[in-house]
């Protein structure tokens, strides 16, 4: 009998936990599902058999080695930082090694050894990474196999919610983990354009948009991620003039955003120590110069020249212009505002989540350029069974279920980036409703290129 071990139970681990665990009995499997939580990792479980939860501080190494061992395959649905921690325990302790993050650098140190001890890791096998690369990898690889060469490429992913639930001016809600959106973008971002190094600071992020539409649901804008440069090594299109990967949100969220990146209220470096009982008004004038005859707004109008009505108007939905009383006065610039929108953020039980995926093509064939847009729109059931739980965790399931049956049969540091591991992926996730709606926009003759700056 093959144990999967299951470290976290969040919100993203949902469909994961239930795709495994329906199988168990079926498969001749057994699921640990761990989590500090243990109440409610068991009623995830739903009493399926074969299946037992455990409680588990993931911080406490003799505690989570021990359960380690008992497993054959180890997810980890902890927090980033902790999947190098449980990597190097699944390399000592002989096990193989599945997470929906990002592979970093402690993970690639491990590489080598991983194919030595002929384990199979696999990152990046979620929605954004994961479903985004293996659907890009297709087209790619297609277009290889025709000799036609790829000379443009910008895909964009985004957490939303259902037009049905849009009920706020902001037109979000939170669907994953709220401080990595409160955190979202710090750093630069790094991306190519027609040839040119293309470096935007924090700062600018916020105001440097790509507008994107999707049939049916109108008009989103995209702004770039980190790091788009090194996924060109990645998809193997090194020589590509244009790379660029981007985060979607509704229209006029960027720019309502960018007031909270100017001011400085989503500074997670310093602490802050407000009176007891302060309010969003003041927590606000806190980041605006002290002046003795004008009030709150106009100091903002000063400060932001280019505020408009319906970034104000989205502050002042949020109640950042009355007396409404600080959710929490100590901590972050980030971790106030982060309390302050986790109530008016928050899902409520019958709402539906959205997530919207759209990769654009350019490729250079023997007619001439064609454009390609590769677009998916998945919904929600309600605020448990979200889109954004489907999209990350079946995929990562379905990974682990292909793995244990034999049908993926390889050793070392992998993400889904080969055939023989997006193409049954991307199979089995058509059956699940998860699916791309390809366009061809256009073919047109190249014209030569121009010199820009």
């Amino acid at each position: 009998m093959n144990t999967i071990v299951i470290l976290g139970a969040g919100k993203s681990s949902t469909y994961l936990i239930d795709f495994l665990a329906d199988s168990c009995a079926e498969k001749n499997r057994s699921l640990i599902l761990a989590d500090l939580d243990v109440e409610s990792a068991k009623a995830k479980l739903k009493n399926r058999k074969e299946t037992r939860a455990e409680q588990l501080d993931s911080a406490n190494d003799a505690q989570r080695r021990a359960l380690i061992s008992k497993a054959d395959v180890v997810i980890s649905m902890l927090p980033a930082f902790m999947h190098p921690l449980v990597a190097k325990d699944c390399l000592e302790l002989g096990k193989h090694f599945f997470s929906a993050s990002y592979e970093s650098d402690a993970m690639r140190e491990m590489s080598a050894e991983v194919e030595a001890k002929g384990l199979f890791f696999l990152n990046e096998c979620g929605l954004d990474p994961g479903i985004d690369h293996m659907s890009a990898m297709k087209i790619i690889h297609e277009a290889k196999q025709k000799g036609e060469e790829i000379i443009s490429f910008k895909s964009f992913c985004g957490g939303l919610i259902a037009p049905e639930s849009e009920d706020n001016p902001w037109k979000y809600k939170f669907t994953w983990n709220p401080r990595n959106v409160v955190l979202a973008g710090q750093g630069t971002a790094c991306y190519i354009e027609k040839g040119d190094l293309k470096y935007v600071p924090y700062h600018q992020l916020f105001k440097r948009l790509e507008s994107l539409k999707f049939p049916g649901l109108g008009d989103f804008e995209g702004y770039p991620n980190r790091d788009s440069l090194s996924y060109r090594k990645t998809y193997g299109l090194e020589a590509i003039p244009t790379m660029l990967r981007g985060t979607l949100r509704r229209t006029g969220y960027c720019k309502a955003w960018d007031v909270f990146v100017q001011l400085g209220m989503t500074d997670d470096s310093i602490q802050m120590e407000l009176p007891e009982k302060a309010t969003l008004r003041q927590f606000l004038n806190a980041f605006l110069p002290y002046h003795s005859q004008l009030r709150i707004e106009e100091k903002l109008a000063e400060i932001i020249p280019d505020l408009d009505f319906p970034s104000f108007e989205k502050l002042q939905w949020l109640g950042f212009f009355e007396n409404r009383p600080l959710p929490k006065t100590t901590g972050s610039p980030a971790q106030l505002l982060q309390a302050i929108l986790e109530k008016d953020w928050a899902l409520r039980p019958e709402d539906r989540d959205m997530i919207v995926m759209q990769h654009q093509f350019e490729i250079r064939t023997k007619e001439g350029i064609k454009e390609i847009t590769s677009s998916l729109v998945s919904f929600g059931e309600d605020s448990v069974y979200t889109a954004m739980a489907k999209t990350v965790g079946l995929p990562l399931a379905i990974a682990v279920d292909l793995f244990l049956d034999e049908k993926i049969r390889l050793v070392g540091l992998h993400l889904p980036v080969i055939p023989e591991i997006y193409e049954p992926i991307l199979s089995k996730l058509e059956k699940s409703g998860i699916l791309f709606e390809e366009r061809i926009l256009e073919v047109k003759k190249e014209n030569p290129s121009v010199p820009s700056d």
